[in-house]
């Protein structure tokens, strides 16, 4: 199969992402397609601006990548498309909140408390704030080699625990300290490795988190930790990181295999924000 070039492709970081111009979500026929798909595989994100998808255009094109992935939540999900969840600080005609706000604000992976963590996170701009609100992608790929040679044989073959139950305990926004019996049953504690081996291409990241993470095998808890959180420290310094600043029509996507991310927040007091999310199946780290 002969996969099509696409138009035109600039990065978003030296080194890092692909913004992919010239092409229509809605409309792109099937080599097109394969070729954002690769761009994604090979760059760690893509960036499509301008775009105007319906939610089925949205489960479309996200099943060009994968099957798309349920969500833990599914009270805030889009009416009648489960797998798309709704990230907004907007409220019905009830004053009931439409989607989770200031969801995903803290450096980390999605899903990293499964045992199968997303292969990648997709979000679709409808309404964004004039300031804020940015999203932060951190190489993780690229951070891995800029460790010292003695450094990385010390970090590769570690195995950090996580736990979803110790993630809803103790994040900053939308705690929840006793989590319903049927929730913890459906998200036992796992255990990921510290550097993760990416499938495409057999690159190496780094594979931390804030948040799920109880500590790190052979170690004791709050050296575990320590030693997480010196990591995401180190690979998410400026050198690493691409900042985008959002614009509707924007579709951001990003391979949770090589990346960390974060959210940042805005002033909800003055400003709305509605954005679509949806994730790809993923399949053990290793």
């Amino acid at each position: 199969m002969t996969t099509a070039v696409l138009p035109k492709i600039r990065e978003l970081k030296p080194g890092f992402g692909a913004e992919i111009e010239g092409v229509d979500i809605r409309t792109a026929d099937d080599a097109t397609l394969d070729g954002v798909v690769a761009t994604f595989h090979r760059h760690g994100a893509i960036l499509l601006r301008d775009q105007s998808p319906t939610p089925p255009d949205l489960m479309r094109f996200i099943g060009r990548f994968g099957e798309a992935e349920d969500h833990t939540l599914v009270e805030n999900t889009l009416p009648g498309f489960p797998k798309i969840y709704i990230l907004s600080n907007r409220v019905d005609e009830n004053g009931k909140p439409i989607g989770a706000h200031n969801d995903g604000i803290g450096w980390h992976t999605d899903y990293s408390y499964k045992a199968e963590p997303v292969m990648a996170t997709m979000l679709y701009a409808v309404e964004t704030p004039p300031e804020g609100a940015d999203t932060l992608l951190a190489d993780c790929c690229k951070a891995w080699n800029a460790l010292p040679p003695e450094r990385r044989a010390e970090l590769d073959g570690k195995i950090v625990h996580h736990s979803w139950r110790h993630f809803m305990a103790t994040r900053e926004y939308n705690r929840m300290e006793d989590p319903p019996e049927d929730l913890l049953r459906d998200n036992p504690d796992v255990f990921h490795p510290l550097v993760r081996t990416h499938p495409a291409d057999g690159r190496k990241a780094l594979f931390p988190s804030t948040g799920t993470v109880k500590g790190v095998v052979g170690m004791s808890d709050e050296e575990g930790v320590a030693l997480v959180e010196d990591l995401v420290a180190f690979a998410t310094r400026e050198a690493f990181v691409f900042r985008h600043k959002w614009r509707a029509g924007d579709v951001l996507m990003w391979d949770n295999r090589c990346t960390l991310h974060t959210g940042t927040l805005y002033d909800d007091t003055r400003y709305f924000r509605l954005m679509h999310r949806l994730w790809v199946k993923g399949d053990k780290p290793y």
